[in-house]
């Protein structure tokens, strides 16, 4: 049986590949770029564009596949992205897809808005077997522009959240969550809420880097407001910029205080430190 991998060139969906392929489970991988250069089997798959659903189904048998039995679901880059990832469920169920395993967040909860509705309408499927993965904030954020140049160039780290702390969780570890999921059968309706082993404010996360990097890095929080605008300025849509704002202010009020053993239940190892973390990518920020 095969997995089909949504998110292509993603964080967690290309982790995802390289842990399959390692362990040489058939599966292949879609994403909406034409271009895509992939080591691994491919299908175009684009969620805007419903004639691209089928791909991943008749290319199965083209590679000599088996089946697609389960899908890693990771949604589309819209706000209400619940719609067209419902409808695909549908299709997937429609073509013998058993399993799905859903890249949700941490504070979405089942029911909430966008992946909420999604993982509700699992959890309400007679005779579907899901997984709704819920991390925290990725480590990976602060080797991504804003936050690279940011550190790189201005030796700062500029955000809404205060002294806010968060369980920050690389996408490899959300990645071999995944893995297990998606590979280990058994009898699953349920949630993961992935968080790293620590709770960091991004003061803390400056000091990490201060001593890593051997330069003074320091953390600017500003107002809601501000962060919006600065977001805006930088090219991301008002909508989006102002919710991400207020995650950022959730976090200022407590809402990522959280820890859990999830990534070692699943995986049987604990989570990468974020210590550990800069340590390996630090040359981004050289």
């Amino acid at each position: 049986m095969t997995i089909f991998v949504l998110g292509g060139r993603g964080k967690t969906a290309s982790r995802l590949a390289a842990l399959l392929d390692h362990a040489k489970t058939p599966f292949l991988v879609g994403s909406s770029s034409t271009s895509l250069t992939s080591p691994y089997i491919f299908s175009q798959f684009d969620w805007l564009e419903k004639e691209t659903w089928e791909n991943p189904f008749a290319q199965v048998g083209k590679h000599g596949l088996g089946a697609i039995s389960s899908v890693y679901l990771v949604g589309p880059p819209i706000m209400d992205m619940a719609p067209p990832m419902i409808e695909f469920v549908d299709l997937a169920r429609s073509k013998g897809v058993q399993r799905f395993v859903l890249l949700s967040a941490s504070n979405i909860a089942k029911g909430d808005h966008s992946m909420g509705k999604v993982h509700a309408y699992l959890d309400s499927l007679a005779g579907v077997e899901y997984v709704a993965l819920r991390p925290t904030w990725f480590m990976e954020n602060v080797l991504e522009d804003p936050h690279l140049s940011w550190i790189k160039n201005e030796n700062q780290i500029i955000s809404a959240t205060g002294d806010g702390r968060i369980p920050f969780i690389s996408a490899d570890d959300i990645a071999a969550v995944a893995f297990r999921c998606l590979t280990q059968w058994g009898s699953h309706k349920t949630e993961y809420v992935i968080l790293g082993p620590e709770l960091l404010s991004y003061g803390q996360v400056a000091e990490v880097l201060t001593t890593i990097l051997g330069k003074r890095i320091t953390h600017c929080s500003i107002a809601e407001n501000e962060f919006t605008e600065f977001l805006v300025k930088i090219g991301l849509p008002t909508e989006f910029a102002s919710m991400l704002s207020a995650m950022e202010v959730d976090v200022k009020n407590g809402s990522q205080e959280l820890l859990n053993n999830s990534v070692e239940k699943v995986t049987g190892s604990p989570p990468l430190s974020f210590k550990d973390f800069a340590e390996r990518e630090k040359h981004h920020w050289a």
